[in-house]
């Protein structure tokens, strides 16, 4: 069984949880979870943890492919006063912060956060696992190539399980030297992947769990289900449901989605199964 320390707090991962994904910014791919303005983004955080959400995940830049990049800054202005109000309403939720940028990581700890959640896994800013480290929160080392502005031009892969565990095995050594103790590990769907690389990688998501590490699956209305589906984001709850099932059985610990309801309501029934 896997805890985190998460400032203090001690979170059990004996069952899966579920992490909402509350993007303040206008250019998500999924226009549900676009929440710009502070009384939507309040609003939003109070329905995800009614429905059951453990972590709330805030982030402030879209990592859409293609998307525009902005600076720490910006991305800090955008963030950061929403985490503060959030943990003044809701003092007991535990946030995440959705970064690639070491500065913008140390202000939402500082503001609230209690988990950094990282698409880059450090590759973009050098100072982030020595910053995470010295923050003494959980990190989440996600699976990606390149940066998303240029991931799609560079999914190429011989093995992608192959290639995408022993990325994680190097990494997660990295992390051990730089001193963050709580490490979980997101294969990246979608992240310099195509469709077929991902649902390989879901295939075969047990092979992950030889890194003894937390498992986190990010595939919510991703395009790996509505170009399968030849539908959009806006329809893929069910899709996102039956690949969140699939994971859940296949030794998934965190379930990231726009849809905290469902994915709750998935675990309570799969328990009942006895899966986990």
């Amino acid at each position: 069984m896997f805890t985190l320390n998460c400032k203090g707090k001690l979170l059990s991962l004996e069952k899966p949880i579920v992490m909402g994904i509350i993007n303040v910014n206008n250019d998500s791919f999924y226009v549900g979870n676009r929440k710009s303005q502070m009384t939507d983004a309040l609003s939003l955080a109070e329905k995800m943890l009614e429905d059951g959400a453990t972590i709330l995940d805030f982030g402030g830049q879209s990592t859409r492919p293609q998307s525009t990049l902005i600076s720490a800054t910006q991305e800090a202005q955008r963030v950061i006063p929403v985490i503060e109000n959030v943990i003044k309403k809701f003092p007991e939720a535990l946030i995440s912060i959705d970064t690639f940028y070491a500065q913008v990581a140390k202000q939402a700890v500082n503001a609230g956060a209690s988990i950094v959640n990282d698409i880059s896994a450090g590759n973009l800013d050098e100072k982030m696992l020595k910053t995470v480290a010295e923050l003494g929160v959980p990190y989440i080392a996600m699976h990606m190539k390149g940066k998303p502005q240029t991931m799609n031009a560079l999914a190429k892969y011989e093995n992608a399980t192959r290639e995408v565990l022993d990325y994680f095995i190097q990494k997660i050594n990295q992390c051990n030297l730089a001193g963050i103790r709580d490490i979980i590990v997101d294969p990246g769907f979608g992240f310099a992947k195509m469709p077929a690389q991902s649902f390989e990688l879901m295939k075969n998501l047990t092979t992950f769990s030889m890194l003894q590490k937390p498992i986190l699956v990010g595939v919510s209305r991703k395009s790996m289900i509505y170009k399968t589906l030849h539908s959009t984001s806006e329809a893929a709850l069910n899709g996102s449901t039956v690949l969140h099932t699939f994971a859940l059985q296949n030794g998934a610990n965190i379930i990231r989605t726009h849809d905290v309801k469902e994915a709750v309501e998935t675990i309570v029934l799969l328990k009942q199964l006895e899966v986990f």
